[in-house]
């Protein structure tokens, strides 16, 4: 303690309390400010300067605040890896790397366990060098990846806390820069850090089995479903909006050869033209007047919108398949038994999928499952199953029940 004893409070506590300040600020304001920035830059360069003056309470302070914000962000991930996956999706298609598409699943898995272990190794203080180590290379790559999300707008929600809080561009960048100020001295002073209650050895035996278990919590959220389930589609909840007229829709599709994008207004383009469908591909749907509380629009063959249906049937079974291209004959196996289920039960069903009528078509040939279909804006359709296929049970647009494609009841 005694190399300690003349650092200074200042540093050690206060540039730690301004951090935090700025932490709120960032919490209340989204939009870009340029007083913020200049405050949390001066945060920045005071915490750089005096780094070397943290006495022991204050590392100790700095190493816990990074490791619980570490621990909490990567449980919002965790809890939902899938979504990660799909967020992952969109930086490879921002920066020209789909060819990594297949990838997305595995590294979104690697991603938030390596945040989570260097957070409960912070917190802990266990392998603390090493952990620092990680802290530091982690909030590098993500401070540069927002970063050019806010000079290029590459994509609009990094999805820091997955689905649990949502964050502008800016306010991520903010928040990432805060972080840094609160980390650089714990990087500083990494040599000073000790682990006193566990030896060598026991402290990799306590990460491994920290990482045996989070991996085992990774795994069964995207086998299953999120044991916490922070998006709007959770169960029990009641979407039937007030006073519901479904206003314009209009749809954006993209030219695959020129990258032009078009927007039409929905049912008024060439969905049922093969050859045109071949040529474009769909990006995002928007709605425009009317009360659609849902945010978005379920369409019928024709274009015609159908988003009633969620919310005036009693009862009603939707299967939710945003990629029926990707269902195995096991999926199919079990849909047609759990059709089989609805059918004994007295229920009704519908499939709700982003792939187009043709190729629901030619399935509905071989299956025999696909007669009542609408379609959706997959990003939506992801949202309210995180599985492909999924199952809702709806009930006059209150949400009883959600299950995952190995979890449905098909107790007869």
């Amino acid at each position: 303690m005694a190399r300690f004893s003349q650092k200074s409070s200042f540093a050690s506590y206060g540039i730690t309390a301004i951090a935090l300040g700025c932490a709120v600020f960032v919490g209340l304001h989204s939009a870009y400010s340029t007083l913020l920035l200049l405050l949390i830059l001066m945060t920045l360069g005071l915490s750089a300067i005096f780094s070397k003056r943290y006495n022991e309470t204050g590392l100790v302070i700095n190493r816990i605040l990074v490791g619980a914000l570490f621990i909490f962000s990567s449980f919002t991930k965790g809890v939902d890896p899938l979504g990660t996956k799909y967020k992952m999706l969109d930086y490879l298609a921002a920066y020209g790397m789909e060819w990594m598409n297949d990838a997305a699943l595995p590294l979104a898995v690697v991603m938030i366990l390596a945040e989570f272990i260097v957070g409960i190794c912070l917190l802990t203080n266990v392998l603390p060098r090493l952990a620092t180590l990680g802290a530091a290379l982690l909030m590098l790559f993500f401070t540069a990846t927002t970063f050019f999300d806010v000079m290029y707008d590459l994509v609009p929600d990094c999805g820091c806390f997955g689905t649990a809080i949502k964050m502008s561009n800016w306010q991520t960048f903010f928040k990432n820069l805060v972080i840094d100020a609160v980390l650089i001295p714990v990087v500083v002073n990494n040599k000073s850090l000790k682990c006193k209650w566990l030896t060598s050895l026991g402290q990799w035996i306590f990460a491994i089995i920290f990482m045996s278990l989070f991996v085992g919590f990774e795994i069964y959220n995207i086998r299953h479903l999120p044991v916490i389930d922070f998006m709007d589609w959770k169960v029990g909840k009641d979407m039937t909006p007030q006073g519901y007229d479904a206003g314009k829709i209009f749809v954006t599709y993209e030219n695959n050869e020129t990258g032009e994008t078009q927007e039409f207004e929905s049912p008024n383009y060439p969905w049922n033209d093969s050859v045109w469908t071949s040529q474009w591909t769909f990006v995002s749907q928007r709605s425009e007047g009317g009360s659609n509380a849902l945010g978005f629009a379920v369409l019928d063959a024709e274009g015609e919108d159908m988003t009633h249906i969620l919310f005036d049937s009693e009862n009603l079974y939707v299967f939710v398949a945003p990629y029926l291209e990707e269902m195995t004959e096991r999926d199919f196996e079990n849909c047609i038994e759990m059709t089989e289920v609805a059918y004994n039960q007295g229920f009704d069903y519908i499939w709700l999928t982003a792939a187009s009528p043709e190729y629901v078509e030619k399935l509905n040939e071989e299956y025999l499952i696909f007669n009542d279909v609408y379609y959706g804006d997959e990003l939506e359709l992801k949202t309210m199953v995180r599985s492909n296929p999924g199952l809702m049970l709806i009930d006059n647009g209150v949400i009883k029940n959600k299950w995952s494609k190995i979890d449905f009841p098909l107790v007869k």
